[in-house]
């Protein structure tokens, strides 16, 4: 049995394949000091913080965080760097919908992935909804992290910019400009973290794309998603005197600046670096 906290689209499909047994709470409730298993949390970004609260320093080694976007910095801020991940490519598109699996023909084996205790055990519950889980260690599984967080920030920067109405749309219509803001935050982070992509990112996310092409766009959660690459960007111009020639993304900074221009993100972009967020990631 596990528990689960949220039973909004994804906690009510997590629960829909459980043995009956799991315990269900809310985002504002407490969770048990003496239960066991996997804590799966279904929920937004932005409460993570009072779920850590909540749970016991005994039960926390057993939270999964299956959320959209950036948070590995989060999480070792809270000491939770260990803690089991999942890279949700699979869409609900309203509570009790049958899920749409991240599958295409680039990835016959599902682009979803989980890393850490409790792995094996969240692939081995979504195979019960019939969606494919690979569990990975890691190394593998913080580069597929990255290649989600280049999916969610790109489709719905360049939609928003463009005022597509779905991230097909914007695929369709912006091809070019996608593939190449694609590989310009791929290149920054090698530069930046070292890290090394399969070849392919591009063709596997458009492949992905093709699957939840209905996907509305909208350039949300900045601070876990976008606000990643605008750091890498004003920490390389601040690095270099100021001087916008240095932008590691300028692309992204051009894209973002034009919303910004335009009231469409609601807030004004940051200044300065964000560095606590990309020290969090130091290799």
């Amino acid at each position: 049995p596990a528990t689960i906290v949220g039973l909004g689209r994804i906690g009510g499909l997590i629960a829909s394949v459980g043995d009956g047994k799991d315990t269900i709470v809310g985002r504002q409730d407490k969770i048990a000091a003496d239960g066991s298993g996997p804590i799966y949390v279904c929920t937004r970004n932005d409460v993570l913080d009072g779920i850590v609260a909540d749970c016991p320093e005994g039960r926390r080694e057993d939270l999964v965080f299956m959320q959209n976007g950036f948070i590995e910095s989060w999480m070792k801020g809270k000491g939770l760097e260990d803690n089991t991940q999942a890279l949700l490519y699979f869409a609900v598109t309203k509570a009790g919908a049958d899920p749409i699996d991240g599958v295409t023909p680039l990835n016959p084996e599902g682009l979803t992935a989980a890393t850490g205790k409790w792995g094996a055990a969240l692939t081995a519950r979504l195979a019960k909804a019939g969606l494919k889980c690979n569990d990975v260690d890691a190394v593998a599984y913080r580069a597929k992290m990255f290649e989600k967080l280049f999916w969610i920030s790109c489709l719905m920067l360049v939609g928003a910019a463009h005022d597509c109405a779905s991230v097909g749309d914007a695929q369709k219509e912006h091809g070019e400009e996608l593939a190449a803001l694609i590989a310009e935050l791929a290149a920054a982070v090698t530069a930046r973290y070292g890290i090394e992509f399969e070849a392919g990112v591009v063709e596997r996310l458009f492949a992905y794309t093709d699957v939840v092409a209905n996907f509305p766009c909208g350039v949300k959660e900045f601070e876990w998603r976008n606000g990643f690459f605008w750091a890498l960007s004003r920490e390389a111009v601040k690095a270099a005197g100021g001087d916008e020639a240095a932008d590691v993304c300028p692309i992204h900074t051009k894209l973002l600046r034009g919303l910004e221009a335009e009231g469409k993100i609601g807030f004004d972009l940051p200044g300065e670096p964000d560095m606590q967020l990309l020290m969090g990631t130091t290799a």
